[in-house]
Parts: C-alpha cells; sequence; structure tokens
C-alpha cells in the first residue's frame, strides 16, 4: 500500500489549517495560533472519554490528531459541557501568559477545522458524542 496522501502532504496542510485559524481569529503568528488551537482542543477533550475522544480524533487531519491526543490525561473522568463563554475562558486560561486567543476562539478554530477535514465523517462522529459537541463544532 502506498503512503497515504495526508500523511504525504500533514506538514503543508497543517500550515494551511494555521493560516486559516490565524487569520478567522486576528492573530498575527504561527506560536499565537498554535496556542489557540491546542487550548481548544484541549477543552473539548476534556469533555469527552477516551473512547469517544479517539472516535473523534480519528477523523482530523494528521496533525491535529497530535495536537489532540498529545499529553492526554487518559485517567481523568470527563467534564460536562458548559457555556460557550465558560469554555471560551477555559481556552483562554491555558498557558494563560501566552494566550491571546481572542472572544471567538472555539468558533474560529471550528471554522477552520470545518474547512480542515472531510465534513461528512466529522459530522457524523460530532453526532455520535454526548451533547454538546455539535454546539462546541458549530460553524
Amino acid at each position: 500500500m502506498p503512503l497515504p496522501m495526508e500523511y504525504q502532504h500533514a506538514s503543508d496542510d497543517f500550515e494551511r489549517f494555521l493560516a486559516d485559524a490565524r487569520e478567522r481569529a486576528d492573530l498575527v503568528t504561527r506560536n499565537q495560533t498554535w496556542t489557540m488551537v491546542d487550548a481548544v482542543l484541549r477543552v473539548f477533550r476534556r469533555r469527552l472519554t477516551v473512547a469517544d475522544g479517539l472516535r473523534f480524533a480519528e477523523v482530523l487531519p494528521p496533525l491535529l490528531r497530535a495536537m489532540f491526543v498529545i499529553d492526554w490525561d487518559v485517567g481523568a473522568a470527563p467534564v460536562p459541557f458548559a457555556t460557550r463563554e465558560a469554555m471560551t475562558a477555559e481556552v483562554q486560561a491555558v498557558r494563560g501568559n501566552h494566550n491571546f486567543a481572542p472572544d471567538k476562539a472555539i468558533a474560529c478554530v471550528a471554522a477552520a477545522v470545518w474547512a480542515a477535514v472531510e465534513r461528512a465523517a466529522f459530522a457524523r462522529v460530532l453526532a455520535e458524542l454526548p451533547e454538546g459537541a455539535r454546539d462546541y463544532w458549530a460553524e
């Protein structure tokens, strides 16, 4: 079997994703954008079981998939979904001194993710996840 294209172009695809997220969030640097994306993924991940999280990760591009699972405390119990405002504050608190995530961070990352994934597969997985998952990733 040949090397899948998603792996052959993972780095280029990830750079396009970061540029898209940076533009949507009106950020200046890749580092600011990476921190925002990482925080949005971590805040969402906290609300999933490991099984649900891995199902979710399967539909992400390879480098986003890696970001989603890195440093995951798989022994931690999931927390409930909260209001958008509360989860945004949680996003902004991740590495707080180095986090420039705007109030629209979750929506910006969600839009960039939707643009980077196979939409039908992403929608199907979100429909299988706990209540609140679809709202979190709403376009």
